[in-house]
């Protein structure tokens, strides 16, 4: 079975994100439910440098994350793009898109290429 690599579920709002992740980073998230014994995905992103700020975008959309910080924005893509391709979310219509201005490609199925 597949797994994020994310510490959580914390309840998705902006107290929480703040004791959490408390400085601009690159890193990962997945939003979605918890029942108390299982997170269900519903979502998956990053954010190349503050996934405290683009955790925010999603209060009130869901009620949960997961989160782990990244070194960089290539490893928050690379991560991404093995969530997306492991969980299959439903709130994800489309492929994750590389980092601005870079030429990086899934490392998975190579789209993008």
């Amino acid at each position: 079975m597949p797994s994020l690599g994310m510490v959580g579920p914390y309840d998705l709002n902006a107290a929480t994100i703040d004791v959490f992740i408390p400085q601009s980073s690159p890193g990962n998230y997945a939003l979605g439910s918890w029942d108390g014994d299982k997170f269900t995905v519903t979502y998956v992103g990053r954010s190349d440098d503050n996934l405290n700020a683009r955790l925010k975008q999603h209060i009130d959309e869901f009620p949960y994350f997961k989160f782990s910080h990244a070194l960089s924005a290539k490893t928050a893509f690379e991560k991404e793009c093995h969530n997306f391709h492991d969980f299959n979310p439903p709130g994800n219509k489309n492929h994750p898109a590389r980092p601005t201005g870079g030429d990086l490609k899934c490392p998975r199925c190579h789209a993008l290429d």
